[in-house]
């Protein structure tokens, strides 16, 4: 071996893993929820942001833990550019009558399906397509992840606004049944479209929206 090479760094070095960096953000966050003062909540906010960036654990860059206003935004625009090619469309309509026609007991059994299935296909590509490491926090109720309830709330009120706003409501003197099928189909779109638009870009920044925080800026405000 060579002089120049025995003075050369080692190419690799042992980093820390992604249960070792999981342990430390869960003890932060738990740090910030017994916090008292909005300034303290704040550093340890900072030494989160800190964290999520130290060299080394470049995993980081794929992993979601806050979900912020900037993440509805994201989940909105996304689900615009899918909604919009599909609204223009007249299969709309027949697709429409047929989920809102097809009863079986009394039942729109494949309007309730596809209901249905707009819920699992956006679980399925917010934590099982491993698009992202989707980390669930200060999840509703401690059950029901903030993110699932944002993403499918944004986009059925995207949905909903575009079919009332560009008038494919009322065309051909629907059911309010078929007028619902309606937004449903659109919201199958707009779903993948506000999912993929909310995790493709990362973690946004900014403050993650829980009700601590929704009080906090309620009190500045005052």
């Amino acid at each position: 071996m060579s002089s120049d090479d025995a003075g050369e760094p080692p190419t690799a070095s042992p980093g820390r893993s992604p249960e070792e960096f999981d342990t430390l953000l869960a003890h932060l966050e738990e740090l910030q929820e017994t916090v008292d003062s909005e300034e303290e909540r704040e550093k340890v906010r900072s030494t989160m942001d800190v964290a999520t960036r130290i060299p080394g654990s470049g995993y980081l860059s794929e992993r979601i833990a806050k979900y912020t206003t900037r993440d509805v935004a994201e989940s909105f625009v996304g689900g615009i550019l899918l909604c919009l090619p599909m609204l223009v469309e007249d299969g709309v309509f027949v697709i429409a009558e047929h989920l809102a026609t097809a009863e079986r007991f009394g039942v729109p059994v494949f309007l309730v399906a596809n209901v249905a299935f707009v819920v699992v296909l956006t679980i399925g590509l917010l934590y099982w397509a491993d698009i992202r490491q989707i980390r669930i926090s200060n999840p509703i109720l401690g059950i029901v992840p903030r993110r699932l309830i944002g993403v499918l709330l944004t986009s059925f009120l995207t949905a909903l606004g575009l079919v009332f706003l560009w008038g494919r409501a009322g065309l051909g003197n629907p059911s309010d049944l078929e007028v619902f099928a309606r937004v449903v189909v659109l919201w199958t779109a707009a779903a993948l479209g506000a999912a993929l638009g909310d995790i493709l870009p990362g973690e946004s920044e900014g403050h993650d929206i829980t009700l601590e925080n929704l009080e906090d800026i309620a009190r500045r405000d005052r």
